[in-house]
C-alpha cells in the first residue's frame, strides 16, 4: 500500500430523537381513534345495542296484537310462528283514540313541553353568560346557591307550590306546570351552559369590548352563536323529561291532560287493558324520536366541548 492508509469504517449511531419519534408515533398509531375496534368490543356494543332495542321492538309488535293474543303468548311468537302475521291488527290504535282524547293530549303536551323547554333554556343562557363573563358582588355564591338546588328533590316543594299557586288562582292551569318545571329544570340548565360558556375564549369579549358593543350585542351576535351545541343539548334532556313527566302533570295540570296522563287512564283498576298502553305508548315516542334524531348532532358536541383544550 504506497502512501495510503487502510480506512476502517465506523459503525453510524442513529439518533435518539428519531427512535423517541418513532416510539411517539407507534404508540399515536395504537391508541388511533379512527383505528379497527376489537372483536369483543363489537360484541360488547352489539349485546348493549340488543338490549336496548329489543324491548322497543316488543313493544311495537304488541301493539298490534289483539288482546287475547298479547295475554296468550309472548310478542316474539311472531316471528316464531310465520301465521300469526295475519293476526296483526290496528285495532289497538283506533280503540285508544276512541277511548281517549289523543288528539287533544297531544296538543296539551306541546303547550306543556315548548314553553317548559325554551324559557329555562333562554334564561339560562343570560345567566350563563352573567357568571362567565360578568363581575358582580357575590358572583360565586349565588352560583354555588343555584347549583346547590340540584340535590333538593323536586317532591318536596309539591305541596308548597300547591299552596301558593291556590292563593294565586293558578293552579290546574299550563302556567302552573310551567313554571314547576321551568323551576326545576333551572338549575342544571344554569350548571350545564355556565361551563360551557367559560371555556370560550376570553379574546372575543375582549375584542367586542374594544370596539364598543354592550353586554347584549356580545352576548346575542358572539356567544349565543357559539353556545348552540349546549343549548341543543340542553334542550333534547328538558323536552324528554318534560315529556315523559307524568307526577307534576298529574299534580298541577288539572283538565289540561297531557299524553301520560291519558295513557293512564286507559289502563283498568285491575290493569285490563294494557294491550293498549303499548299503542299509546307507541304514539308518544313520535315526537321525542324526531326531536332527538333531528338534534342528536349538537348534542355530541354539547357533550364533549370542553372536555379537551389545544
Amino acid at each position: 500500500m504506497s502512501g495510503t492508509q487502510a480506512v476502517t469504517a465506523t459503525p453510524v449511531q442513529l439518533p435518539k430523537q428519531s427512535t423517541a419519534i418513532g416510539s411517539r408515533l407507534s404508540r399515536k398509531r395504537k391508541h388511533d381513534p379512527t383505528a379497527k375496534s376489537p372483536l369483543w368490543v363489537r360484541i360488547v356494543l352489539a349485546l348493549i345495542c340488543a338490549a336496548w332495542v329489543i324491548p322497543t321492538v316488543g313493544l311495537a309488535v304488541t301493539s298490534f296484537r289483539t288482546q287475547d293474543d298479547a295475554t296468550g303468548s309472548g310478542w316474539w311468537t311472531v316471528f316464531t310462528t310465520p301465521a300469526n302475521f295475519t293476526r296483526l291488527t290496528f285495532e289497538n290504535y283506533s280503540e285508544v283514540f276512541s277511548r281517549a282524547d289523543m288528539g287533544g293530549a297531544f296538543i296539551n303536551s306541546l303547550a306543556i313541553t315548548i314553553p317548559a323547554t325554551v324559557i329555562p333554556i333562554l334564561i339560562a343562557a343570560f345567566a350563563g353568560y352573567a357568571f362567565s363573563f360578568m363581575q358582580f358582588p357575590g358572583r360565586d355564591l349565588l352560583l354555588i346557591l343555584i347549583v346547590g338546588l340540584l340535590v333538593v328533590p323536586s317532591q318536596v316543594a309539591l305541596v308548597p307550590l300547591l299552596k301558593i299557586y291556590g292563593t294565586l288562582g293558578i293552579n290546574g292551569t299550563l302556567p302552573a306546570v310551567w313554571l314547576t318545571h321551568i323551576g326545576f329544570g333551572m338549575p342544571l340548565a344554569v350548571y350545564i351552559i355556565r361551563n360551557y360558556m367559560s371555556t370560550l375564549p376570553k379574546e372575543i369579549i375582549e375584542s367586542a369590548k374594544i370596539d364598543g358593543a354592550s353586554h347584549f350585542q356580545t352576548f346575542w351576535r358572539l356567544i349565543l352563536p357559539m353556545s348552540t351545541p349546549v343549548l341543543a343539548s340542553f334542550a333534547i334532556f328538558q323536552f324528554l323529561w318534560v315529556w315523559n313527566d307524568l307526577l307534576n302533570a298529574l299534580v298541577f295540570a288539572g283538565q289540561n291532560a297531557p299524553l301520560t296522563v291519558s295513557l293512564v287512564r286507559l289502563l283498568g283498576q285491575q290493569g285490563q287493558g294494557w294491550q293498549l298502553l303499548t299503542a299509546g305508548g307507541l304514539f308518544t315516542m313520535i315526537v321525542p324520536i324526531i326531536v332527538f334524531l333531528s338534534l342528536q348532532r349538537y348534542f355530541v358536541r354539547g357533550l364533549t366541548a370542553g372536555s379537551v383544550k389545544g
